[in-house]
């Protein structure tokens, strides 16, 4: 209610509801997806690999800080390698479209 009271004496009205008009009716790609891939996706496959390679890595070797550099180190490897594979993809999407 408080808007209207405040569009009511500007004589640039008729401008913003167009901008307003024309931002809603624009289509484009949903941004979720890709929010959901650049940024839980890489800190989820790390968590996943560091207590997977920790598990593996305990069978191997008696040292716990060994198996924690070790882990931690393949961990970031595999993300790193994720994140490269994400970018791979989301330019080849780009180029196609």
């Amino acid at each position: 209610m408080a808007e209207q009271k405040f569009c009511q004496g500007c004589n640039q009205k008729h401008h913003c509801q167009e901008v307003y008009e024309k931002l809603g009716n624009i289509k484009g790609p949903p941004f979720v997806v890709g929010a959901v891939v650049a940024f839980p996706l890489p800190i989820v496959v790390f968590i996943v690999c560091l207590a997977a390679f920790d598990g593996i890595l305990a069978d191997v070797t008696n040292s716990k800080e060994v198996q924690t550099v070790v882990g931690f180190l393949l961990a970031l490897l595999v993300t790193s390698v994720c994140i490269l594979i994400i970018k791979a993809i989301n330019r080849g999407l780009i180029k196609n479209k």
